[in-house]
């Protein structure tokens, strides 16, 4: 759950929670096997939300419950830094 912190620019979230990160590259089997090398154990789903036109690039949904900031950064940090991950929203 998000809410607002009164004069503060940073949302506050309760953990643990429901998170969504959309990754984009150019191959899509080498993107869902670089969410179950970065997932390992946790429990996620994967489902394809779009690619280009002529088929070249790929986003998937990675849905993942977080049980807090430092592990929902960890992952994004995780995702970023693989090799078939151009993109990680």
């Amino acid at each position: 759950m998000l809410f607002m912190n009164k004069g503060a620019q940073k949302p506050v979230m309760e953990y643990p929670c429901s998170w969504i990160y959309k990754i984009i590259g150019g191959d899509q089997e080498g993107l869902k096997a670089a969410v179950a090398q970065v997932m390992r154990n946790q429990a996620y789903t994967v489902s394809l939300s779009s690619s280009s036109a002529k088929g070249k690039y790929h986003c998937l949904n990675v849905q993942v419950l977080v049980p807090s900031e430092a592990v929902r950064l960890a992952l994004y940090e995780s995702l970023r830094s693989h090799p078939s991950v151009m993109l990680v929203l």
